[in-house]
């Protein structure tokens, strides 16, 4: 059986040894669609919500992370553009833990040989520890009605 969708995975099965969150929270820019006459490119949607798509660089801190896996990006579908926690950590990078963590793999064929490589999709970003409090409100706002992102 092929998995052909984005499937739930845990921060920690992702990130056993944490992630720093480097830069801020850009919109992902839509390079399916013509350019504005300014100039600029439009948001990219996620097809599934139709909700704008941003994204965060995330430096993993595991060791044994290959050199090409160190930074990898993980997108948020979000109406407004999310907001990362405070940086208590005393290094320039931030660390974060991700809500509601998707994945999904492709073949990267772009460098020499091709390889599998993943996809990372998140419902937020929180700092380390608060990820369980996120998702038990998002569950109960789920419940009532709808979620404000």
């Amino acid at each position: 059986m092929a998995l052909q969708k984005r499937f739930q995975v845990s921060h920690g099965d992702v990130f056993p040894m944490g992630a720093f969150m480097k830069g801020s929270v850009e919109p992902v820019s839509d390079f399916d669609v013509p350019v504005r006459p300014d100039g600029s490119r439009p948001q990219q949607v996620d097809k599934d919500s139709g909700l704008p798509l941003w994204q965060v660089t995330v430096l993993d801190a595991d060791d044994q992370a290959s050199r090409r896996d160190t930074a990898v990006s993980v997108k948020i579908a979000a109406q407004f553009q999310p907001v990362p926690p405070d940086n208590t950590s005393g290094t320039p990078w931030r660390p974060v833990e991700f809500v509601g963590l998707t994945a999904l793999a492709y073949v990267d064929d772009s460098g020499s040989r091709p390889r599998v490589a993943w996809s990372f999709r998140a419902d937020n970003l929180v700092a380390p520890g608060e990820a369980k409090k996120a998702a038990t409100t998002s569950a109960g706002s789920a419940s009532s009605g709808p979620r404000a992102a």
